[in-house]
């Protein structure tokens, strides 16, 4: 008799890690189509990419301080590498709302009906807040960057021969992390429609935040002290905006929870 009822336990114990496996399992095939479906777009978009670079290339040489250097190659593969990252940006751009949708088909089994609504909005976002930290990036801080580093070569007497993969690694390495940042209000508030962060957490977080913000702004930057300040100042502007963002959702959250409670009182 005991021995059955010890069968019968162990059999139930394996069924529950079976059931528990299951959704594990799904959840990461779930997770893997959702992978491979953005690797294609990218891969679509290195392609598009390519074609576009020529004229983005003009573009870029046509605008300051492109248009004021002569620009080298110093070896067989530079006019190749340049496509390649002119292509590469090209191609962010266009795989970014794709891969905000994405993230967004991905936890909405777990999203109620008006939480997956609320939290679709954020898809066309992404592609705005990243040309708005784009534009920053271009336009405010590489200039700032690449005069400076002009300064110093000048203070050293030394002769300016600048490589064309060179400059747009150069100017890629400022652009791309920046732009990347500036999703951070979106981010937060997706976190916060999903019930992952709230504004509490946020402000107990608040100078850890403002550390490390400060950091991938010194780094991006030159080392002076007016550019690193032009930088780490919007960040920790884009924070403060994303936790006040986070406390509109998470006052949303308390008061759909309160109606909810109501109804069923």
């Amino acid at each position: 008799m005991a021995n059955g009822m010890t069968d019968r336990a162990d059999a139930g114990k394996g069924l529950l890690r079976e059931e528990g496996l299951m959704p594990l399992f799904e959840h990461l095939g779930e997770l893997r189509k959702r992978i491979i479906y953005v690797l294609i777009v990218l891969t679509i978009g290195l392609v598009l990419g390519i074609v576009v670079a020529e004229p983005a290339y003009n573009y870029l040489m046509s605008q300051e301080p492109a248009d004021t250097l002569q620009l080298h190659t110093f070896s067989l593969w530079d006019g190749i590498g340049m496509y390649m990252k002119i292509a590469f940006v090209i191609a962010l751009v266009i795989t970014l709302p794709f891969t905000a949708y994405q993230l967004w088909a991905f936890v909405k089994p777990a999203l109620k009906p008006n939480e997956q609504r609320s939290t679709l909005k954020y898809v066309p976002l992404a592609l705005i807040m990243f040309l708005i930290g784009l534009a920053f990036s271009y336009f405010v801080v590489f200039p700032l960057a690449f005069n400076f580093t002009r300064t110093v070569a000048g203070h050293l007497h030394l002769e300016e021969t600048y490589g064309v993969v060179q400059y747009f690694t150069f100017m890629f390495s400022i652009l791309i992390p920046i732009s990347l940042l500036f999703e951070l209000p979106l981010a937060i508030m997706f976190l916060t429609a999903i019930r992952i962060i709230n504004p509490n957490r946020l402000r107990k977080m608040r100078k850890l935040a403002y550390f490390v913000l400060a950091a991938i702004g010194v780094t991006v930057t030159p080392p002076d002290l007016i550019s690193d300040v032009l930088v780490i100042i919007p960040l920790v502007a884009l924070y403060e905006f994303s936790l006040w963002l986070s406390g509109l959702v998470y006052k949303k959250q308390i008061a759909a929870d309160a109606e909810w409670e109501k109804e069923f009182e």
